[in-house]
Formats: structure tokens, sequence, C-alpha cells
């Protein structure tokens, strides 16, 4: 494997959330390389196990990682892992959760419930994080002070409104984790 000797620094950050709420669009509107994606097709075989009421037009989902690439920097650039949301798969996050510095966790506020279980995992690895609220066509700007509020977070966590579509938003919420990296990791 060839290693960038301008490169200094690679850190391992991985894009969490719910079931819909728009990891693979994030990496793949961010990836400066073609983004790994395993997405499949949703089957009758999911039934009972993916909730898509919040997401009736979803018709893929993620069924192991997604990957991509962002250099921040000359010296600096980000691999960035996206896990599935659904709760069948929190087995992988352990794997996925090794050797990263940190998480963008997304949220969408019209299902904030359906993020306390992903902020429970991030905390059980111990992953410094950001939020990031995705923002939907169809959904109100609440403000992010209420969004903390919900989500019971400390003064300290970065909340960060972003569309995961746009790759300037995307890169945004990333360059807001790594601040909040290097001020807590210092």
């Amino acid at each position: 494997m060839y290693l960038d000797p301008a490169v200094s620094r690679s850190v391992k950050i991985l894009v969490v959330g719910h079931f819909g709420v728009g990891k693979t669009t994030c990496i793949g509107s961010i990836s400066e390389i073609e983004p790994l994606q395993t997405e499949e097709e949703i089957t009758e075989a999911s039934e009972g196990f993916d909730d898509l009421s919040g997401t009736p037009d979803k018709t893929t989902t993620t069924v192991a990682m997604d990957f991509g690439r962002l250099s921040l920097s000359e010296s600096l650039v980000l691999y960035l892992f996206g896990t599935p949301g659904q709760e069948r798969f929190k087995e992988m996050w352990e794997g996925l959760s090794r050797g990263a510095l940190g998480a963008l966790v997304l949220v969408d506020p019209e299902r904030l419930h359906e993020s306390f279980p992903i902020l429970d995992l991030v905390e059980q690895f111990g992953l410094t994080y950001a939020i990031g609220v995705n923002h939907f066509d169809s959904t109100p700007d609440y403000p992010l002070d209420e969004v903390r509020e919900a989500l019971n977070l400390s003064e300290e966590t970065p909340v960060v409104r972003c569309d995961v579509r746009d790759q300037g938003s995307s890169a945004q919420a990333l360059i807001t984790l790594v601040q909040h990296l290097m001020t807590t990791l210092g």
C-alpha cells in the first residue's frame, strides 16, 4: 500500500446515525474517491425489522458500511466509515469503532428519539462526537439549542445544522468535529 509522505496525519472518523438519516448520502457527497457503498434493495425480509414510517420513499439500505476519504489539508486526511443504522447491525460497531478518533452523529430533528440508541453506542465506545442536524426539505429549522436540550447533550458537544446532500455543508460538519477533536484530545 502506498502512503503519501506529505500526509502527516490520517484520522478514522465514523459517520453514524439512525436508519435513514443520511449517512450514505453524506459520505457520497463529500468523498474525494469513489465511495464504497454496500447499499441493497429493501426487501420483504426487512419487514418487522426496519421502520420505514419516517422514510417512506427509502428503497435501499446499508448492509455493511460505507467508506470514503476526505483531505482537509495536505497533511490531514479523514477516512470516513459509515455505519448501518439498524439495531440488528450494532455488533459491527465494535470493529468499526476500533481506531476511530471520533464520530459525526447525524440526527433527523423529526425523529430525535431514534438517536438515543446511537448516542449510547458512541458513548459506550468512548468516541468524541459532534452532532450534525440533517436538514431535510420537509423539516422545519429547529433551534440548535432545542435539539441540544432534547438530546440531553453537554454544552461542550458541538451541534451544527447540515444538509448531507451538499458537499460544503457536509464538509463543515466534519470540520466542526475535527476542531472539537483537536480541542478535546489536545
